[in-house]
Formats: structure tokens, sequence, C-alpha cells
């Protein structure tokens, strides 16, 4: 009995031990309630701590950055320009007991969060124009297109003066003061999506539209002109080259001809009635044909070959 009496004061020695040792990691800090009250300090250091058994609770926070996602929201800008703002931010616990006394949990302060960045991102987008949400600074657009920096804009978004830089810090130093009273330090916002408003969008896109034909259309007006100068100067090329074929034609042409004309002078000299003869004949062949009708007087000298002939054969 005295041995079964030992045992079971070294058990409930153990499971006292066991309930009242608890491990606190790296990543974690803790507050310890008893009753639903915090007692003590935050322990934020890692190690190995103990608390009353049965009667105190450990309640866990984390120590590292926690994301928040905001909704997309619809906002006006401070040039009525409605547009769609999805943004993020960072943060962390840095007071757990603060913490745990006003929001308890995360799902409580991503609720506080909403409310305090979302009112934040609204009040600084409608205090500025449009190009302060979208653009850094002025500095040029590293795309180029070809002809689009002669496209003149007809609604230009004026000058950067702050920028998104600038406004998104704005945001931040408005809703951090409002988030140390939960314990809370908000460590970056940033704009996730900037988007019009389909009515918008459709304005847009029809400027954008007629500014791609303006520019398609000045390129085939080029192209058209480019067109006709290669073909103007293809077509005088051409004529420049039968000009100068024909030209050579002609020279050739006419040293044959002059070379054909000696041959026959030379030829026809040494007889010269042979010669009447051939052209008497070629200016028959030219003249008269099958169908062809001459009443000519005896004595005329256009049959005069003919003749001959028959008063040769006569003879």
């Amino acid at each position: 009995m005295k041995n079964k009496g030992i045992l079971v004061i070294l058990g409930l020695i153990v499971l006292v031990l066991y309930s009242s040792a608890f491990v606190v990691d790296e990543t974690e800090q803790v507050v310890i309630t008893r009753f639903g009250k915090s007692i003590g300090d935050p322990i934020k250091e890692p190690g190995l701590y103990f608390r009353v058994p049965f009667v105190d609770q450990a309640n866990e926070f984390p120590k590292n950055l926690q994301s928040w996602d905001g909704d997309p929201g619809q906002i006006p800008t401070l040039d009525k320009t409605f547009i769609w703002v999805e943004a993020f931010a960072r943060w962390k616990i840095v007071d757990p007991l603060k913490f745990f006394q006003t929001v308890n949990n995360i799902r409580g302060a991503n609720s506080r969060l909403n409310d305090i960045i979302q009112s934040a991102i609204r009040n600084f987008v409608t205090s500025y124009p449009l190009i302060e949400t979208v653009r850094m600074t002025n500095r040029e657009l590293d795309t180029f297109e070809a002809g689009v920096d002669q496209v003149k804009d007809t609604s230009p978004l004026g000058e950067v003066k702050m920028g998104r830089v600038q406004l998104t810090k704005g945001i931040l130093d408005q809703a951090q003061p409002k988030l140390e009273s939960f314990g809370i330090e908000l460590v970056d916002v940033k704009i996730k999506m900037l988007n019009y408003v389909e009515e918008v969008q459709k304005s847009v896109y029809g400027r954008m539209i007629a500014e791609r034909k303006q520019i398609a259309e000045k390129f085939r007006s080029e192209g058209k002109g480019e067109a006709r100068k290669i073909e103007g100067d293809m077509e005088r090329d051409l004529k420049q080259i039968s000009s100068e074929a024909y030209r050579k034609a002609q020279e050739i042409k006419g040293k044959a001809d002059a070379e054909a004309t000696k041959i026959y002078a030379q030829s026809f000299g040494k007889d010269p009635e042979f010669y009447s003869f051939v052209q008497t004949l070629t200016m028959y062949k030219e003249t008269m044909d099958k169908d062809s009708s001459l009443i000519l007087s005896t004595d005329s000298e256009y049959l005069k070959y003919f003749k001959g002939y028959k008063e040769k054969g006569q003879k």
C-alpha cells in the first residue's frame, strides 16, 4: 500500500509539472491569463516556462510579419475619375498585451486593419489627381513605339508632384498612429492593383483605338508615298533602259542598212541592167496581186520587161 501511495504522488507531481510547463517558440510571444485576465508581463523570449496548471492559460501570438490583403474598392480621384483600388499591407504585433486586450486575435486585427487602412487609402486617393496614384515620377517611359510620340494626347494626365511612393507613405503615416493602441505596428502599405471602372474603360479604350488608327493611317500614308517614289524611280529606269536599248538598236540597224546598201551598190554596179530588172520585179510584187487590174498603153514603160520578153518569145 505504501509503495502504491508513493507512485500515485509521483504521478500527480509529473502530471502537474507536465501541465504547468510550456515552450515559447522563436516566432511566438505569449500572454498568460488567469480566468480570462492577463497576469504578468508578456513573454517574448523563446524558452521553457511554467504556469499554474488548470488555472493559467498561455495565449500565443505570432511575432513575425503578417499579411493584410484589402478588397478592391471603387474610389473617385480628385479629377473625378473613378478607379478600382486594391492594396496590401504587412504588419506585426509589437505589444501582445494590448493586442490581446483590444482585438484578442488575428481575425479581430484584420477587421480593424480593414477599417483603418481602407479609410486612409480612400482619403489619399480622393485628395490627389489620378496621375499621383498611377506614376511615381515624371521620368519618360522606357517603352517606345514609332509614331506614338507624334500623336498628341487629347487628355493629358498632367505632371507628377507627389507620386505613388509618397502617396502610400502618407497612407502608412495616417494609419499607423491609429493602430498603436491595438499593439500593432504597420510596416508597409502598397497598392497592388489599379484599374478604371467599366464606364471609364470604354472611353479610354476608345481613345486608344483612335490613336492607334491615327498611327496606322500615318504609316499607310508614308508607305503609299514610298511606293509611289519606288514606282517612279522604276519607271524612269525602265524608260532610260528602253531608250538606251532603242538607240543602240537603231545604231546597229543603221550600220547594217549602210553595209547592205554598200554591198547592193557594189553588186548592182557591175550590171546596171540587172539591177534595174530586180528593182522592177520588186515594184511588181508590191503593186500587183491576183486581184489587181491594170489598163496600160502598149508603149508604157511599166511592163517593159514583159514586153521585151514577149518580143523575144515571138522571135
